[in-house]
């Protein structure tokens, strides 16, 4: 059990030195921890560690030494219960707590590819999800509001204050919504299912799109192309945008493309400032039940969701190198997995090499 951390003379001259002695306990060579205590003297060590890795994320890698392993739990994190919290629900990446009117997501490091979690979690694929979407709803809220709360431990419930070291930089309090029951997909660039449909057709989702583009060429302007939210296990299948608008609603349809396409269109451009392409990406819309306003749910712009490119290495006409969990997929396709469960093992290399592409891709997108 965590303890407030204060001694028996108060005050916030107190409080200080206290928070000091925190952070030197974590990691005594680690001056951005030192340096936090001063701004947040009231912390907890729990809290402390919460806010350095929700605000540098990608400084608790093992190997740059920030933290050491014995005050921080780096190993692969698949599953969750908190007692007194009751059970949460389980998505594929996801555990979700109830909490009435709100949700706390924790982020584990779980993966899925072809609608199948695999047996192997990826190191600190959770974190660098929960981080990017943060930076994403932070940075995208003038477009459409969106179900973030806070990621701060302070914020969450009492129940959840013990648990400080396991929720650091993976969890998020969010409103609770009714989710719409389709994925609003953008793709910026023809690759994946969307490049076999245009081999196909010459079209992705009911939209024709120009003759002769080659693998990977970027498309004029991005393309809405939603798809059906199947249950966990189950495929997702691609839809027009008609099918869409039968199923949510016509102007419910026409909002979620307009705002999915604002979306992608500026974390498009901020990316590319940072040398990341952002191919496609899914977005997620709920209908928050006190004000029926539409806001955008789940994670955004994620190594999940997205396709991201190094934007150095791109050249049309065939696939690209990636920060995202398509390595895992390609590395599955190699060895002729028929995409149905069981799915094999991944290899310590792949485990590995997929957990320093998400790392980096969390590194690019927020600049430092």
């Amino acid at each position: 059990m965590l303890r407030k951390e204060q001694n028996s003379q108060g005050g916030p001259a107190a409080y200080r030195n206290q928070a000091e002695l925190t952070a030197r306990r974590l990691n005594p060579r680690c001056q951005l921890l030192t340096a936090l205590s001063h701004e947040f003297p009231h912390l907890t060590s729990a809290g402390l560690l919460n806010k350095f890795v929700n605000l540098f994320p990608e400084k608790i890698i093992r190997r740059e030494g920030l933290i050491s392993e014995d005050n921080f739990n780096t190993q692969v994190v698949l599953e969750t219960r908190f007692e007194g919290a009751g059970a949460p629900s389980r998505g594929k990446v996801r555990d979700i707590y109830d909490l009435g009117d709100r949700l706390l997501i924790v982020t584990t490091d779980r993966i899925s590819a072809f609608d199948v979690i695999l047996n192997q979690g990826i190191p600190m694929k959770g974190v660098v999800l929960n981080q990017i979407s943060r930076f994403w709803f932070k940075n995208t809220d003038d477009i459409v509001p969106n179900h973030m709360i806070s990621t701060e431990l302070e914020d969450f419930p009492d129940v959840f204050q013990p648990y400080g070291s396991e929720l650091a930089g993976r969890a998020m309090l969010v409103k609770k919504t009714k989710p719409l029951p389709i994925e609003c997909i953008v793709r910026g660039y023809i690759t994946g299912s969307g490049w076999k449909e245009y081999q196909r057709s010459g079209s992705v989702c009911g939209i024709t799109l120009p003759e002769g583009l080659l693998e990977s060429a970027k498309l004029e302007e991005p393309i809405f192309t939603p798809s059906t939210k199947a249950e966990l296990g189950e495929h997702d299948e691609n839809i027009t945008f008609q099918r869409a608008a039968e199923m949510v609603g016509s102007e419910l349809a026409e909002k979620v493309k307009d705002y999915s396409v604002r979306l992608y269109s500026r974390a498009r451009d901020i990316a590319y400032e940072r040398g990341v392409i952002i191919a496609d990406t899914k977005f997620e819309f709920g209908v928050e039940g006190k004000s029926g306003q539409l806001i955008l749910i789940d994670e955004a712009l994620t190594p999940d969701s997205s396709r991201f490119w190094s934007l150095v290495e791109y050249e049309p006409g065939r696939g690209q190198k990636s920060f995202d969990k398509q390595f895992v997929r390609d590395y599955l396709s190699s060895v002729g997995w028929d995409k149905n469960p069981p799915a094999p093992d991944l290899p310590e290399e792949i485990v590995l090499k997929t957990s320093e592409k998400y790392t980096e891709a969390l590194k690019r997108i927020r600049g430092h």
